[in-house]
């Protein structure tokens, strides 16, 4: 089924506007919050290819997707604890909690029977998540961290294109690309 042509618009423009965004981390941005911007953005388009068009890959393509997402998943990781070794405690908050979507999203994606037996569950424990990752937002704002402030908000949009794709797979709809 094709996804309406509104969602594939949203799709579109998180995407551009990430790409942009990652050019402003070029430009403004600390090493750290760089290498997390990269190894996210990353891990995003790969999931995407894995989840959306998994089904035409080569045994080899999978293997090579598996592969970059754990260097971008290391990238994430080392991230994380590099804002802890700054003593940045409102980014290492922030990364912490998307490390925590993402095991989230994981289960969804790898275990659709099993998280459909505890559906309830999975939805709480995802707005409890989305709901602490709106904190920083007014925040980053308040403190004049424009650019840390963006960014969370347009990941938060990115994310929940995502979990439109993991809704609808669930449901017999899927969104792909």
């Amino acid at each position: 089924m094709t996804p309406p042509a509104g969602f594939r618009l949203f799709k579109t423009a998180v995407y551009v506007l990430l790409a942009a965004n990652l050019a402003l981390y070029a430009l403004f941005g600390s090493a750290n919050e760089l290498v997390d911007s990269v190894a996210w953005v990353a891990l995003l388009a790969l999931f995407e290819i894995e989840t959306a068009h998994g089904a035409r890959l080569s045994a080899r393509e999978i293997r090579l997707v598996h592969v970059l997402r754990l260097v971008a998943a290391a990238g994430v990781l080392a991230a994380a604890a590099g804002y802890v070794a700054e003593a940045e405690w409102l980014d290492a908050a922030n990364a912490w909690l998307w490390v925590a979507v993402v095991v989230l999203l994981e289960i969804e994606v790898r275990f659709p029977a099993a998280v459909g037996r505890r559906r309830e569950s999975f939805l709480i424990a995802a707005a409890v998540l989305y709901s602490a990752l709106l904190l920083p937002v007014p925040v980053w704002a308040w403190q004049g961290a424009w650019l840390d402030a963006w960014d969370a908000a347009l990941w938060l949009a990115a994310f929940f294109a995502i979990e439109l794709n993991v809704l609808g797979r669930q449901s017999g709809y899927a969104v792909k690309s």
